[in-house]
């Protein structure tokens, strides 16, 4: 993929999960949201597999092992291993040991995931600022963390020792919603110490090298549900992409998308990786896909036609980040947004 602006999705004459070998998959939003299948996606992602296509699991969640991910998907229906699965949480640890001696102490703030991936990399995790750590990770620990812990982290980080995250996402999509994300409890460790961590997680490089090295993926195909880790993560690793709306991300927030966050492709759901994808041609002043037509109007976007709903944000896409350019687009989609349902 280029690293010049994107200025529209891109079409594909074959089958998402025929151009590519492997698609790399976030999990919250995607595939599940909070614990239960998404719609459409246990049947795309099993038709995907069947014709060939390896399905690995990526996520910035450091909680769950892989182990304990893997069960969760098999139970919903979606057949898998634990070495199809990358967590932040692997990520980290690879940073941390590549810094730390083997056997260094380190205090978690988070979960069980954290844990199981540093004992894999030769690394004892420890529960108090007072356990002599070498270094601090903090990663998702769930609603249930407790407040002390971040107390635990402030105090080991003010006698110097360093600071890792595995990811920072400030929220995170449940059944009942949004919710504070791991991104969320690091602003407050950083509030009280005046610290940086080093981060793993999307978007950044560790974590792409993490799912690299574990998946040997040769044509990798992101698919995500948000911009700015799943898709500016793939920006990063130039990779291709797939934007499905299942999960964080709405019309407006994809309209107004830098380059950084434009997606390669975009599609309402999972069964987008089993279709080819409609080209977005110039029609005019305006970008027409399917029986759509979108156009730049002043201060707003303006789109005319029929169709189906996809094709019309793809249409809109191409106008706003046509007219963007190596910025974010800064017209007004609400109304072009509002006849498409989205």
């Amino acid at each position: 993929m280029s690293q010049t602006a994107r200025t529209r999705p891109e079409g594909s004459d074959r089958a998402l999960s025929e151009a590519y070998d492997t698609a790399l998959l976030d999990l919250d939003g995607v595939v599940y949201a909070g614990g239960n299948a998404i719609a459409h996606a246990v049947e795309s992602l099993g038709t995907a597999h069947t014709g060939g296509m390896r399905l690995a699991y990526v996520t910035n969640n450091a909680l769950r092992t892989p182990d304990h991910v893997a069960e969760h998907l098999t139970e919903l229906g979606i057949a898998t291993e634990a070495s199809d699965v990358i967590t932040s949480a692997q990520a980290v640890a690879r940073l941390i040991s590549e810094q730390l001696p083997q056997g260094a102490r380190v205090l978690v703030i988070g979960g069980e995931g954290l844990r199981v991936a540093l004992r894999e990399r030769g690394l004892e995790p420890v529960e108090s600022a007072d356990d002599d750590p070498a270094a601090v990770v903090q990663g998702f620990g769930g609603p249930d963390l407790a407040w002390g812990r971040f107390a635990e982290a402030c105090y080991a980080i003010a006698r110097g020792v360093p600071w890792f995250a595995s990811n920072t996402d400030l929220t995170i999509p449940g059944a009942r919603g949004i919710a504070p994300g791991n991104g969320a409890a690091v602003e407050v460790v950083r509030i009280a110490t005046g610290a940086e961590p080093q981060v793993a997680g999307k978007p950044l490089p560790p974590m792409h090298r993490e799912t690299i090295l574990r998946t040997g993926a040769k044509r990798p195909l992101v698919v995500g549900d948000r911009l700015d880790t799943d898709i500016e993560g793939a920006f990063n690793g130039e990779v291709d992409s797939l934007l499905v709306l299942t999960g964080v991300t709405d019309g407006a927030q994809l309209l107004a998308a830098p380059p950084q966050h434009r997606p390669t492709y975009v599609d309402a759901d999972l069964r987008g990786m089993l279709t080819g994808q409609p080209e977005v041609v110039e029609a005019g002043d305006g970008f027409r896909c399917g029986g759509y037509t979108a156009t730049a109007a002043g201060e707003r976007l303006e789109l005319d036609g029929d169709g189906e709903p996809m094709d019309g944000l793809r249409a809109l896409c191409a106008a706003a980040w046509t007219a963007g350019g190596d910025a974010a687009c800064e017209l007004d989609g609400g109304k072009a947004l509002a006849r498409l349902g989205l």
